[in-house]
């Protein structure tokens, strides 16, 4: 007798106990019960119902989205939908699993369902990772997209954050690969590749620089003029001024994130209000927002966070603040000044790090004073350099044209006849 089935008979002796064990598994969940669950949801229960589920055939049409952090599809994926849809290739379909927002049993619900669903698919599309879909047995004939939700290559993640305090350990990422199925990953550029084989844990064959599909909008002359509408629409006291955009990325864990807390709107107010307007967006996993001043809301400084996307505001920005933030990757399309607010880089780079020195890689200066930004734009027509700018777009995002989708769409085509 092995040892698996000796613990299966051990299990069937303890009848008189399994009830209460299985009350302090789903009511009880210490952190020991929670590591225990997630294990055999991920080792067993997952891969169960995929393998039962994919006794039938591949639809050769169906595509599946899986938005796995919010509760709509993200603007990561959008445009590649929309392009799917229009194609006759494609059967589309779309699930959210809003995974921060619902209860842990509602979630696990939610994905087993999630699985079964996906055994018969021809496509898988996702911009994230999850170890979900990396526990899968997946089919050979299955492709899966992972389109990533960030350009170029900034801050490090997956695999590359191994020894950081972000993320999860190198031991504990190995044990379930967030990125272990993906046979195709969409990337800005050629020089980004190793990046992301070192953090997905994927050969480099698996990574094409075809461009990302979100940035096809940056090439649409119509959107471009929509987005200044809205902007008016939402803040009337941008007419005519100049708009500074600041977007910072979070701090910390997920589900913790907080902002760049160090930002002061009225230091800006007090030097540029005459010329310029302030627009503030957060990053959507921060919940606790700061407040704008009461004197300055909405004559000199807008909160977007909750009111329109960044592509519209990169669309309408003079200038971009920010700080670790891939945003600039999307915003060097449109040769534009930059600032870097880094007021806590040494921290950053022990909680995080990048794929680049900081200081050598970003289009524009680092400051960490907010004095030092207003003095940096009050002379920025004399400073502001668009070569830099110009190096730094085609070094990373030299695949991004306004043609990426059609190409992704055709790749996974392609892909898919290799596989049948």
């Amino acid at each position: 007798m092995n040892l698996k089935e000796g613990l299966k008979k051990k299990w069937r002796s303890m009848k008189h106990v399994r009830p209460a064990f299985w009350a302090l598994y789903r009511h009880r969940p210490t952190a020991i019960v929670r590591k225990i669950r997630v294990n055999h949801y991920l080792d067993s229960t997952f891969p169960s119902i995929y393998e039962k589920a994919a006794q039938k055939p591949v639809d050769e049409r169906k595509a599946v989205f899986i938005e796995l952090r919010y509760d709509t599809l993200s603007a990561s994926l959008q445009l590649l939908r929309e392009g799917m849809e229009k194609d006759d290739r494609f059967d589309v379909h779309v699930r959210c699993m809003n995974s921060s927002a619902r209860k842990k049993l509602q979630h696990y619900k939610d994905c087993r369902e999630l699985v079964a669903f996906l055994a018969d698919a021809k496509y898988i599309i996702t911009s994230d990772g999850s170890s979900i879909m990396g526990c899968l047995p997946m089919r050979p004939e299955t492709v899966f997209v992972n389109t990533w939700h960030a350009c170029g290559a900034f801050k490090r993640f997956g695999m590359s954050t191994g020894d950081k305090f972000f993320g999860a350990s190198t031991k504990r990422q190995l044990q379930h690969p967030a990125y272990g199925n993906v046979n195709y990953v969409t990337v800005s550029s050629p020089e980004v590749v190793w990046a992301y084989a070192e953090a997905m844990h994927l050969p480099q064959e698996v990574v094409h620089p075809v461009g990302v599909s979100r940035t096809d909008v940056f090439f649409d002359e119509a959107r471009r003029k929509s987005a200044y509408e809205a902007l008016y629409e939402k803040f009337p006291a941008a007419k005519g001024k100049k708009v500074i955009l600041f977007a910072p990325t979070y701090r910390g864990h997920l589900k913790t994130a907080t902002t760049a807390v160090e930002f002061r709107p009225e230091v800006f107010a007090h030097s540029l209000r005459d010329d310029y307007v302030l627009v503030i967006k957060h990053h959507p996993l921060v919940q606790s927002i700061p407040e704008i001043p009461a004197d300055l809301r909405g004559t000199f400084a807008y909160d977007a966070t909750r009111e329109m996307n960044i592509e519209d505001l990169l669309f309408t920005a003079d200038l971009c603040i920010t700080d670790y933030s891939s945003i600039v990757f999307e915003y060097s399309l449109l040769l534009r000044p930059m600032l870097f607010f880094a007021y806590d880089l040494e921290e950053y780079y022990d909680w995080r790090g990048f794929y680049y020195p900081y200081e050598e890689m970003t289009p524009g200066p680092v400051c960490k004073k907010n004095e030092e930004m207003v003095e940096y734009i009050i002379r920025m027509d004399r400073a502001f350099d668009p070569a830099r700018v110009e190096q730094f777009r085609d070094r990373f995002m030299s695949g991004c044209d306004g043609h990426a989708t059609e190409r992704i769409l055709d790749d996974m085509v392609q892909e898919g006849k290799k596989r049948s």
